[in-house]
């Protein structure tokens, strides 16, 4: 295994970790007081999941957590990403909290701090209760005041152990994806579903973070992004307005929200219709100071100009039709897209520091021998990474990456087809066997 780029040289101070979810790891989807999730119920519906595929088991860390931390603690991971599942802990979303679901959280955060591993906490990573979500869900107002209350509800329960938070994880692809295009949960469509709920998130990403800190002032918390690095199909004046429209929706709209920036309405001109959903004072209470924003990143996308694309007039051109390298998720290995993404956050006055919550890729994973020879990961890890310290050395806002995912776990509407994991799950088994590229990991970590 050839390093291109070694651990010491991002400074001693720089952080290394890794990156898990509740709904797409735990499983015990109905245990022990747990509540219905939106997605709990979207993959019955059909051809919603790759395979008719659910989570309801999953990597079933919620029985093997233990386990799992003592593998992070093997690899040499100091610091652990994962999220609060919102109906284990409130099973109706709002009024009583299922102390059985606290209970659990505490056990997790304990065995991270006993291994000497620092949690830091997602608290939306997707699942919104059901009993909300049939009350309009992110499309309702009200969600202002659900958030709150649950937000509340988890720092008041967690404060005295948990010092780094993340408000939501990635916005843009829960409002988009699940009120947009209904491929992810609830399954609603429409620029009447995606505007109010793009709005009320922009105000809870805000919400979140002076709940967290009227609580504990101490607290270290950011919010995370989804992004892409947006390049035009070909050197037509159209695919590069095109790649620009693309750029503003994907990339610009919840950091400029929360710097206070508003919407980019002069590149979006139908983000004008939030009119509707906004009262006096909106903008300000978007407005809010992170400690640290985290961007999640893993290729790039080639975009033309669409005139069937409402709004937008404008398509992704997939990575395969492109004939370049793509990993499992036909997303195109491109490592300078890190790098872009790490200066275009930068160039933003108001981001303080910048830190790389997702990055990872799924390939075909096979255990053959005992082990998993995941080379092409190593290969995608090490570019990537590369990238990152060329980034740091110019824009030194760049203070940490974490590896998405501990372990192999439910991907969505993919389901089971996509491995991200540093560790296989046999999912029949629940066997845990350690990649190569979870070995090199750790000694990438533990190089002196």
């Amino acid at each position: 295994m050839n390093k291109k780029v070694a651990r010491a040289n991002f400074g001693k101070d720089f952080i290394w970790g890794i990156s898990a979810s509740a709904l797409q790891s735990e499983g015990a989807h109905n245990k022990d007081g747990k509540g219905v999730s939106i997605w709990d119920e979207f993959v019955h519906q059909k051809n919603t999941v790759e395979n008719g595929d659910n989570h309801f088991e999953s990597a079933n860390f919620y029985t093997h957590y233990e386990k799992d931390i003592e593998l992070i603690k093997e690899l040499g991971i100091t610091n652990f990403r994962f999220s609060l599942s919102w109906t284990r802990i409130l099973p109706n979303g709002t009024g009583e909290i299922n102390q059985e679901g606290l209970d659990f959280y505490h056990k997790v955060i304990d065995c991270c701090v006993a291994k000497g591993i620092t949690p830091w906490i997602t608290l939306y990573h997707w699942d919104l209760p059901k009993e909300l979500e049939s009350q309009g869900g992110w499309t309702n107002r009200s969600i202002l005041d659900w958030f709150e209350a649950y937000v509340k509800v988890c720092v008041n329960a967690f404060s005295d152990k948990v010092k780094h938070w993340m408000v939501l994880n990635e916005p843009m692809v829960f409002t988009g994806a699940g009120y947009f295009l209904g491929v992810h949960a609830p399954g609603k469509k429409g620029f009447k579903n995606f505007i109010p709920a793009m709005h009320h998130a922009a105000l809870c990403q805000a919400i979140g973070f002076r709940t967290i800190k009227a609580i504990d002032p101490t607290a270290e918390v950011g919010t995370t992004f989804s992004c892409s690095y947006i390049t035009p199909y070909s050197n037509s004046a159209k695919d590069f307005k095109a790649a620009e429209r693309v750029d503003a929706l994907l990339n610009r709209v919840f950091i400029e929200a929360s710097l206070g920036m508003g919407y980019p309405t002069d590149d979006l001109p139908f983000l004008r219709k939030v009119a509707k959903y906004q009262l006096a004072g909106d903008r300000e209470l978007m407005q809010v100071n992170f400690d640290f924003i985290g961007i999640q990143n893993y290729t790039r996308e080639v975009v033309a100009h669409c005139i069937f694309t409402p709004y937008i007039n404008a398509k992704l051109i997939p990575a395969d039709r492109r004939k370049v390298y793509y990993t499992a998720m036909n997303w195109e290995v491109y490592p300078e897209a890190i790098f872009e993404m790490i200066r275009k956050f930068s160039k933003y006055e108001g981001v303080k520091k910048i830190l790389i919550t997702e990055n990872g890729a799924s390939f075909p994973d096979q255990v053959e021998e005992g082990k998993v020879a995941d080379e092409h990961r190593i290969n995608y890890l090490n570019a990537y990474l590369e990238q990152a310290l060329l980034a740091k050395s110019l824009y030194p806002k760049l203070d940490g990456y974490f590896v998405w995912s501990l372990t192999d776990n439910f991907e969505w509407a993919e389901g089971y087809k996509q491995r991200f994991g540093l560790i296989h799950i046999d999912y029949a088994t629940q066997k845990r066997t350690i990649k190569n590229s979870g070995w090199w990991y750790k000694d990438f970590l533990t190089e002196k």
